[in-house]
């Protein structure tokens, strides 16, 4: 039985249910090109099953490296770029605390920008505190890790000496690349990047699994939410597979002119579900002239300041709304005597119920506007269920993506900058670029 809701009542006003139906056969085919590994950027779909393979011996080996990361630092800093860093962002800041215990092993994330200041206030905060790092690349030379890396591993070196590379777990491809070379050479305890699962993809390998770990959060619970996505989604190829509605209902928005996707949450905890989401849509459909364009909102915050372009703005837009049912914690609206902010209409209910109450009143708002909302709910904030929650739209993009006729898997457009940053930085090889390119900024 699935361990999500998806409503789509406030949808039927925009796209008919006809009109959905009549994409099932295309869906159907998507599901199947996906599954069966038949499309294109097939090489990169090994994340499909990936959890439903993990042994006990593969989670426990995970499990006591961070258990001697514990011994050894306070602080694990996380180096790595989008999928490398956003899949365990998410998890770590959707399941933690907002205030966790102070004597938690501290994970922080470095690589992910080129701020020089963020670079540097990190490197004087790591001064009088133990630390460990876990550098993602596949490559080990992708530019916004690799300087990371290069600073951080300075300060390593300067703290402790030759036993700088105890402290060093290196995640990265099995056989290749320079960050492999390194870590042979100099001792690092390595997990591996498969070669048949895309970054956007990977949170559920040793990637997210390691930093996912180290802030305290059961791996093995959130493997376990995977699992059952695996199990409920990748066998029915009709619309009474969410997955498939999910994916169809989307395109027949878009192909109504509905190009702009946006997350909504309710809780900020789960605000960088949103970035991993934004990733994982935008990296795998924004080609060839295609494609949703995938936002994201916090309500209520961001209704109070770009609620008004999304009740009266321009209608290219629908609003996905992810809905947590329970929440971890619950307080309640109490009496005041004077009653001078007019809340005493509200005296013995709960905060979580005035949520749901600005939810329904927004979304009904939004939808007369002129603007369908998909509404997406899980029971709970926890391990398994949000394991759940984050393979059912792994498994829906790629099915949506294939809709689209486009490979939902490569990455092209991601290289163009770097390229002209290359040659503009001076990197041997990109002479030649680096003339044109002075040309035309001249």
């Amino acid at each position: 039985m699935s361990k999500l809701g998806l409503d789509l009542k406030c949808v039927y006003n925009f796209v008919s249910e006809q009109e959905i139906k009549a994409l099932a056969p295309v869906a159907k085919e998507a599901f199947h090109t996906l599954l069966e590994k038949t499309g294109e950027g097939n090489d990169f779909l090994g994340w499909i099953d990936f959890a439903s393979k993990y042994t006990e011996e593969e989670l426990c080996d995970i499990i006591d490296t961070v258990k001697a990361i514990k011994k050894m630092a306070k602080v694990l800093v996380v180096i790595g770029i989008g999928g490398s860093y956003l899949g365990a962002k998410a998890v770590i800041s959707a399941l933690k605390p907002y205030y966790p215990d102070k004597d938690d092993l501290e994970v922080i994330f470095v690589g992910n920008s080129l701020s020089s200041t963020y670079i540097k206030e990190t490197l004087e905060y790591l001064e009088d505190k133990d630390f460990c790092i876990n550098v993602i690349s596949k490559s080990g030379t992708t530019t916004e890790p690799a300087i990371a890396f290069r600073l951080f591993k300075e300060l390593l070196i300067k703290k402790y000496g030759k036993a700088y590379a105890s402290r060093i777990i290196a995640t990265t491809d099995a056989k290749r690349g320079a960050l492999r070379q390194e870590a042979n050479k100099a001792g690092y305890k390595t997990f591996i990047v498969p070669d048949d699962v895309g970054g956007r993809f990977s949170f559920l390998t040793p990637v997210g699994l390691l930093p996912i770990a180290a802030s305290g959060i059961d791996i093995k619970a959130l493997v376990k939410g995977i699992n059952q996505a695996y199990n409920d989604y990748t066998k029915d190829d009709s619309l009474n597979n969410q997955a498939v509605l999910y994916a169809a209902t989307r395109n027949a928005l878009y192909r109504k002119g509905k190009v702009i996707e946006a997350l909504v949450t309710y809780e900020p905890k789960v605000k960088y579900l949103s970035e991993w989401w934004k990733q994982l849509f935008g990296e795998s459909e924004g080609k060839d002239g295609k494609g949703l364009f995938p936002a994201s909102v916090v309500y209520s915050t961001d209704l109070h300041s770009i609620g008004q372009f999304f009740q009266d703005g321009t209608r290219t837009m629908f609003e996905t709304i992810v809905n947590i049912d329970n929440p971890d914690k619950n307080i309640v609206v109490g009496h005041d005597e004077e009653n001078l902010d007019g809340l005493n209409y509200l005296e013995g209910k709960d905060v979580n119920y005035v949520k749901d109450m600005a939810t329904l009143g927004t979304k009904l708002a939004h939808v007369s506007g002129g603007v369908p909302n998909i509404v997406i709910s899980i029971d709970k904030l926890d391990a398994e269920n949000f394991g759940y929650l984050l393979y059912f739209f792994m498994i829906s993009c790629g099915i949506s993506g294939y809709i689209l006729g486009i490979n939902p898997f490569n990455q092209p457009g991601v290289e163009a900058y770097k390229k002209n940053m290359f040659a503009l930085l001076g990197k041997p090889g990109y002479e030649q670029l680096a003339k044109e390119l002075k040309k035309d900024l001249d």
